[in-house]
């Protein structure tokens, strides 16, 4: 089959599933989430935000509020573009979780059996595994304190920064948030594949399901609808800070897309077209730690999976560059939302979940 008509036939089945779902809610719902959205913003300081409700594989809202673009005050609208942050774990994840379907990686394998040329200063990595950068239990720190986010990294500078750091834990005995073990998954990707691991995601995921704004962040292309991402500095509205291109290219969150390409990948995961059902729920169920403990996000590989008030919710927000972002999951309902903002620090998280309670009430 033809991609160009294949991905254009898919548009034309969620744009048909957006019309029907958007007059199947409840007038009531939609204008108190109107509302509340509104208020938010206006509490929050937020110029532009994107809101996909997604219910029983229906969009029922894809909808912008505000400024994509202070400067030229351009609305934000369904298309508009907005980066990632650490939303685009889930898709480094999902790859990892491809490559171990195919053989090519093993869950429980040392980082070493695929970092060939690791240091001696690697002993302490010795018993690293693929499975615990997954899900932070590596013992793996932050960016540091003193991190230049103005130099353009290779993957080796990064890969070597990495090493050098002493592990802040033995594996897999505590939880901690790690966007570095992301990082040298995306290296890890290159290493196993041959293929930059954001080639990978545009052929092996992307491409497939038809996300046609989703992609690597590159502020030089020409990118339509891209939103601009904003910060408060005393109050003041300013512009994102700037950081280097090759910063906006690592695997712990440097995408761009839309809450249109989301509701794609949102009806993805209710399928097997990526992956095998038990790869899914291994990424969605908390790792334990060698105590037999769950871990303390709780966290999946790409995932926090959280209980609340008796509905399973399968999420993860993300900051970066002036953008935050949420996309929360609530599988057991089949609803979703997403919240998309172009203000640092604002509370997408919160907004989602707030909405989404919404929606649940309203059945």
């Amino acid at each position: 089959m033809n991609i160009r008509r294949f991905s254009s036939s898919i548009c034309l089945v969620v744009f048909f599933f957006a019309v029907v779902g958007l007059q199947a809610q409840s007038p009531a719902t939609t204008a108190a989430v109107t509302d509340y959205v509104k208020a938010e913003m206006q509490r929050q300081h937020i110029p532009g935000l994107s809101l996909l409700v997604v219910k029983n594989g229906k969009t029922i809202r894809a909808e912008g509020f505000g400024l994509a673009n202070v400067e030229l005050q351009t609305p934000v609208k369904p298309e508009s573009v907005f980066q990632s942050g650490s939303v685009g774990k889930q898709f480094t994840a999902t790859a990892v979780m491809m490559l171990v379907e195919e053989g090519k990686i093993g869950l429980d394998d040392p980082l070493t059996k695929y970092l060939a040329d690791a240091p001696a200063s690697w002993k302490d990595w010795k018993d690293v595994t693929v499975r615990e950068l997954l899900s932070h239990t590596a013992g793996f720190g932050d960016y540091p304190k003193n991190f230049n986010f103005r130099k353009d990294w290779t993957e080796d500078e990064e890969l070597k920064l990495i090493e050098n750091i002493p592990l802040a834990y033995p594996p897999e005995t505590k939880w901690e948030y790690s966007n570095f073990g992301y990082v040298t998954l995306g290296i890890l990707i290159h290493r196993v594949t041959d293929k930059f691991y954001g080639d990978f995601l545009q052929r092996r995921i992307f491409q497939p399901l038809g996300m046609q704004s989703t992609r690597i962040i590159n502020e030089a292309d020409i990118i339509p609808n891209r939103s601009a991402g904003y910060r408060l500095v005393k109050g003041e509205l300013k512009n994102q800070e700037w950081v280097a291109p090759m910063v906006n290219t690592t695997a712990d969150g440097s995408l761009y897309f839309t809450i249109l390409d989301l509701a794609k990948w949102d009806a993805a995961l209710y399928t097997e077209n990526l992956l095998k059902r038990s790869s899914l729920d291994l990424m969605w169920t908390p790792v334990k730690l060698k105590n037999g403990q769950p871990n303390k996000g709780p966290y999946g590989f790409g995932w926090f999976i959280d209980d609340r008030k008796g509905h399973r919710c399968i999420h993860h927000d993300g900051s970066w560059q002036g953008f935050e972002t949420a996309i929360d999951r609530y599988v057991d309902d089949r609803l979703t939302v997403v919240v998309l903002t172009n203000l640092a620090d604002s509370k997408p998280g919160d907004i989602a979940q707030h909405v989404a309670e919404m929606y649940l009430v309203d059945k």
